[in-house]
């Protein structure tokens, strides 16, 4: 690709209207000072001081902010708890400029929430502690999957394009519940003027006529496979191409540093990645590859085009050390320019 189809490509985004369904979490980062630790007189226990509080949004919301940072407008449909971090969440959403007609807002859930201490050391290193998460584990109740699935149905007649986020392990207990992901279906199939696509840690075998975003082992517990050690590429494509036969739609297989798989056709063709120097930090590099991809895809890219746009989107956001970053057009063009400088 040259940066005269780059443009072309980018400089339809911001006529773009791209549904981003799912599971939204809230990523709350509690900046902790070491040196102010007391013991606790109750149990003796450390009790860490938190000095500052950040908080962005995650999973499905991270998505969202990829794309919006890419110049296209953004319509969520999920469930949030009434809760503070649900208002934390709709603020930073808001602030995005984020479409929030379709979240649907229960008392009985939570808004699901990563919590990630930072240790600030004493000699300046920062390190991560052990998460806290809070999610929902009891089912969807049918009456919010019914406000879900009405929402949808009325969203999906101004997009021109559908993200599908299926973050929550637990079965049902997330917004794309089994009834959700049926009319799902049913729409990508009458809707295909325009491209679904799909990242799902654990289901994503239950998904027809959308594309799919798995990385190796994704793709391999999707068929149901087992592998016997690591999963390379000749391995690797024969599970994208399965995925795609029975999908019927293009596969985009991500393998890190070896680049995305597309799988479609028969045939399986390796776009590579951007080679990127210096510390990395993966958190978040497919929620930016899936948005660059259906970003590309809504705007008329061939496959292998938007599989590349997806690698120089993430290629960005890698280095943005300590917090799920996003990438910027400009940044975007930049990331190519660099890349085809290195190679000649």
């Amino acid at each position: 690709m040259d940066e005269k189809r780059l443009q072309e490509i980018l400089g339809k985004f911001k006529r773009e209207h791209i549904l981003v369904v799912g599971d939204y979490f809230l990523d709350k980062y509690l900046q902790i000072d070491g040196s102010l630790g007391e013991i606790s007189l109750e149990t003796g226990l450390v009790a860490h001081q938190v000095t500052s509080i950040n908080t962005s949004p995650g999973a499905a919301g991270n998505v969202a902010a990829n794309v919006c940072a890419l110049g296209s407008q953004v319509a969520a449909l999920t469930v949030l708890g009434d809760d503070g971090e649900g208002y934390d969440l709709r603020r930073r959403l808001t602030e995005l400029g984020v479409d929030l007609s379709g979240v649907v807002t229960s008392p009985l859930r939570f808004t699901p929430t990563y919590t990630k201490p930072m240790m600030h050391e004493a000699d300046g290193q920062v390190r991560e502690m052990s998460r806290i998460d809070h999610k929902n584990r009891t089912p969807l109740a049918e009456d919010l999957e019914r406000q879900v699935i009405a929402k949808l149905d009325k969203l999906i007649a101004d997009v021109d394009g559908v993200i599908v986020t299926d973050q929550v392990q637990e079965r049902n207990c997330g917004v794309v519940s089994d009834r959700v992901r049926a009319r799902l279906s049913e729409l990508a199939e009458k809707r295909r003027d325009i491209p679904f696509v799909v990242d799902s840690r654990l289901r994503l075998g239950e998904y027809r006529g959308m594309y799919l975003k798995p990385n190796e082992h994704e793709a391999y517990r999707a068929l149901g496979w087992q592998a016997e050690g690591a999963i390379g590429i000749t391995e690797a494509s024969t599970a994208g191409l399965e995925l795609s036969s029975r999908s019927g739609i293009a596969v985009f297989l991500t393998m890190g540093p070896q680049g995305i798989l597309v799988c479609a056709n028969s045939r399986a063709q390796r776009v590579p990645a951007v080679p990127v120097e210096g510390p990395i930090d993966i958190v978040g590099a497919g929620d930016s590859a899936i948005a660059g991809i259906t970003s590309a895809l809504c705007a008329g890219a061939s496959p292998v085009e938007a599989a590349l746009v997806g690698n120089l989107t993430a290629s960005v956001t890698i280095r943005c050390i300590g917090t799920t970053g996003t990438a910027s057009q400009a940044q975007v063009h930049a990331a190519l320019a660099t890349w085809q400088a290195g190679l000649k």
